[in-house]
């Protein structure tokens, strides 16, 4: 008995040892895609911080009123006047919503019929 019982302890030690070296190099490629992922991330805030600072650039008032300037013929741009805007009397809203009604805001008689007839 004793021999089969050593056979089975070896047995589950080695299988216990291939499940701890399998999970080592899982974990192991885990933390390297991990830091790749890290890398993508700085990569993509870095090009993103120079795209902002390219669009501040770019959107300079001083550069695009020399831009306005220089192709007014072909564009016809004109500076912003207040009569080009409209009036808040001019904005359509939406209509107010429907009312909720509740037991108490009925009177005798608005209902008729009985419960489960229809109106």
């Amino acid at each position: 008995m004793r021999p089969v019982l050593y056979v089975l302890t070896f047995l589950a030690v080695m299988g216990l040892a291939f499940w701890a070296y399998r999970e080592n190099y899982a974990t192991q490629q885990a933390l390297k895609d991990v830091s790749a992922l890290n890398r993508e991330i700085a990569t993509l805030r870095e090009s993103l911080s120079v795209q902002r600072a390219e669009w501040a650039y770019l959107n300079r008032p001083d550069r695009l009123r020399e831009l306005a300037a220089l192709n007014f013929d072909r564009l016809g741009l004109l500076p912003l006047e207040a009569a080009q805007f409209g009036s808040a009397a001019q904005v359509s809203y939406p209509p107010d919503p429907l009312q909720v009604v509740t037991p108490q805001d009925l009177r005798p008689g608005d209902i008729s019929g009985e419960v489960g007839e229809p109106l």
